[in-house]
């Protein structure tokens, strides 16, 4: 595969999110596109997790858009927009989700847990590490027996 090929397949895969919206939505203003592009990217979409909107295909994520482009063009303010999402779909609409005591699990759960883990294998090792080491006794006349058939056959 030559140079030319493998960029022309590395740009095409990079286009590939872009394909969600459709030209249908794309507003005539190319700044309020920017801007409702901006957002499309900060907005999860509530059916596919963890997909922006602008890159999502699923319907509800399209509505999303369509509503993002309505409040912008009706002149509300980027926050606006946000504040709008966020009262209709809750925190969970946000890729990054503020800081607050209802988002606190979404934060802190992860280094938490990763604390917890850490603590746990830290008091194995140590446990381990204290326990004597006993050596397994030898086996006797019947085990030998069994041991060697097992081995001939």
């Amino acid at each position: 595969m030559s140079w030319r090929a493998l960029l022309c397949l590395l740009a095409l895969l990079f286009t590939l999110p872009a394909l969600a919206v459709e030209p249908s939505e794309v507003l005539p203003d190319p700044a309020l596109e920017a801007r409702a592009r901006e957002i499309g990217r900060a907005l999860r979409c509530v059916v596919c997790q963890n997909q922006a909107i602008d890159d999502s295909s699923a319907e509800v994520a399209r509505d999303m858009r369509r509503a993002v482009r309505e409040r912008l063009t009706a002149g509300d303010s980027d926050a606006d927009v946000f504040a709008f999402m966020v009262a209709r779909y809750g925190d969970y609409v946000l890729l990054k989700p503020p800081f607050k005591a209802g988002t606190l699990v979404l934060w802190l759960g992860a280094p938490l847990l990763l604390l917890v883990a850490g603590a746990a294998l830290l008091l194995a090792a140590r446990r381990r590490r204290h326990t004597p080491i006993v050596a397994p006794k030898p086996l006797d006349e019947e085990e030998r027996r069994r041991l060697d058939a097992l081995l001939k056959g």
